[in-house]
C-alpha cells in the first residue's frame, strides 16, 4: 500500500506565497490558492499587481520570523515584513489541504516621515509621565500614566483604543491622537492612562484565539486600567472616566457596566452601525471597484447569517478584518444604544462631521436613542475628521498622512466634562 506524503507545512506554504507576492510573481502565487480563494475578485491577478505595486513603493523589505497558529482544521500564519518607514504583518490562512484560503495584511507599525511635535496646548511643565502595567495576568500591558503637576487628587481618564492592533498613542502616520489627548488633558489638570492594545502587544497569540470576543479585545483591559487608576495616589477614585474611541466607543456602555464605578463616559466617534455594515459603507464611500464592493457585501452577509452554535465555524473576513464567529456573534448580541440608555452616569458623545469611518449617521443614531436622556451631552465639530483633526473638503485616507493635532476645542470639552 502506497504511503501518503508528508503533511504540507503551512508555514512554508505561506512563506512561499509571500516570496512570490513580493517578487511580483502573481500568477505563481495564485497557484497556491484554494479554488474558493482563487475565485475571489479581490485576489484576481490584476488586483494583486496593483497591491504589489503599492507594496513595492515602500522600499526594501526585511522578512521576519514565521509564526503558525491553529484555527480549527486551518492554520493562521503571520509573517511580519519591515520596510523603511513601516511594518506590515502578512496574514495567511492555510487549509488542511495545504492551500492558501485567506490573505491580507495589517499595518502594525509606522515610522512617520514627519516626527510628532507637541501641540500648542500641551504644557510639558504642567505634567509628568511614568510607565505603568495594566493587568497582572498573561495579557498584562505596558502603559503610560500622564499626571498633572501638584498633589491632586485629580479626575482621571482611561483612553481605550479602537479597532486593529494600534499602539498606546493611536498613531496614524505622523499623528498621535491619544498622545495629544493625554498631554492636552494633563495640561488641564486631568490624569490620563493610555496603554498598548492586547492585539498589538501579543499579536500572534491574540490572532490565534479561536473563541475571542470584545471582552478579550477591549473590555477586560479597559476595566483593568480603571482599576489601576483607583490605586494611584494622585487620582480621585470617584472621578474616573473612560474615553472609548471608534469601536471602543461602541463598547463604552459595556465597559461602564462591567466596571460599575465609573464617573462618566466619553464616546469618541463611536459607531452604532454594526461593524460589518460600517466596513461596507466605508468601501462604498472610498469608491472601491464594484467587484470588491460586492465581495464586502457578501462577507457582511456571512456575518449576518451567523447564529448561536456557529462558534466552531471558520473565521470570517470583512474587508481587512478577520475574526472568529465568536467575535461577530458577541457584537451581534449587543445593542450599544440600548446599553447606553440604561446608564445613569454622565455620557459625552463627540463626533467629527467630516469623519467617513464613523459618520454623522451614527451620531444621529445616538441622538435618536439618547436625545431625551438628561445625562447625555452631544457635540459635533464641522471641520474635524476621524482623528478629530481639522481639514477641508471630503475626508480621505491620504489626509491622515498630513501632520496635525486633535483640535483644542475637543480637549477643552473633555476637560470640562471631567469637572476641570
Amino acid at each position: 500500500m502506497a504511503q501518503s506524503g508528508p503533511a504540507p507545512d503551512p508555514g512554508a506554504t505561506a512563506r512561499k506565497a509571500l516570496d512570490l507576492f513580493l517578487g511580483q510573481n502573481y500568477g505563481e502565487m495564485r497557484r497556491l490558492f484554494s479554488p474558493e480563494m482563487a475565485a475571489s475578485p479581490s485576489v484576481a491577478e490584476d488586483k494583486l499587481k496593483d497591491l504589489g505595486s503599492q507594496i513595492a513603493s515602500l522600499g526594501a523589505a526585511k522578512i521576519g520570523d514565521v509564526a503558525v497558529h491553529p484555527a480549527g482544521a486551518d492554520r493562521i500564519v503571520l509573517i511580519p515584513v519591515v520596510f523603511p518607514k513601516e511594518t506590515l504583518t502578512f496574514r495567511f490562512t492555510v487549509d488542511s489541504g495545504g492551500q492558501v484560503s485567506g490573505f491580507f495584511m495589517v499595518r502594525t507599525a509606522t515610522t512617520p516621515a514627519t516626527p510628532w511635535e507637541r501641540p500648542a496646548y500641551s504644557k510639558p511643565d504642567a505634567f509628568r509621565e511614568r510607565d505603568v502595567t495594566v493587568g497582572n495576568d498573561e495579557w498584562k500591558l505596558p502603559g503610560t500614566l500622564t499626571v498633572p503637576a501638584g498633589a491632586g487628587p485629580f479626575p482621571a481618564v482611561v483612553l481605550v483604543a479602537g479597532s486593529g492592533p494600534v499602539d498606546r498613542d493611536e498613531s496614524v502616520g505622523p499623528n498621535k491622537v491619544f498622545r495629544d489627548l493625554a498631554e492636552g488633558l494633563a495640561s488641564h489638570g486631568v490624569v490620563v492612562l493610555r496603554y498598548e492594545k492586547r492585539a498589538r502587544q501579543y499579536q500572534a497569540k491574540f490572532a490565534a484565539m479561536q473563541d475571542m470576543t470584545a471582552l478579550d479585545e477591549t473590555i477586560d483591559d479597559a476595566t483593568a486600567a480603571a482599576a489601576l487608576l483607583r490605586t494611584q495616589p494622585e487620582v480621585d477614585a470617584k472621578r474616573i472616566f473612560v474615553l472609548g474611541y471608534g469601536l471602543a466607543g461602541n463598547l463604552a456602555p459595556r465597559i461602564a457596566d462591567a466596571d460599575g464605578k465609573l464617573a462618566g463616559l466619553v464616546i469618541f466617534a463611536g459607531n452604532v452601525t454594526p461593524l460589518e455594515d460600517a466596513i461596507v459603507e466605508q468601501s462604498q464611500y472610498l469608491g472601491v471597484a464594484p467587484g470588491d464592493l460586492q465581495l464586502r457585501r457578501a462577507e457582511a452577509a456571512k456575518v449576518k447569517s451567523l447564529t448561536p452554535g456557529d462558534e466552531d465555524a471558520p473565521p470570517i473576513s470583512v474587508g481587512s478584518l478577520t475574526a472568529p464567529p465568536s467575535y461577530w456573534l458577541d457584537l451581534k448580541r449587543y445593542d450599544p444604544a440600548a446599553a447606553a440608555r440604561k446608564l445613569t452616569i454622565p455620557v459625552l458623545i463627540l463626533q467629527g462631521e467630516r469623519d467617513y469611518q464613523v459618520t454623522m449617521k451614527d451620531f444621529g443614531l445616538w441622538k435618536s436613542a439618547l436625545g431625551k436622556s438628561k445625562n447625555v451631552t452631544f457635540k459635533s465639530y464641522p471641520a474635524l475628521n476621524h482623528l478629530f483633526i481639522a481639514g477641508e473638503g471630503k475626508s480621505l485616507p491620504a489626509e491622515y498622512a498630513k501632520p496635525g493635532h486633535v483640535a483644542p476645542e475637543v480637549i477643552d470639552d473633555i476637560a470640562k466634562f471631567t469637572g476641570k
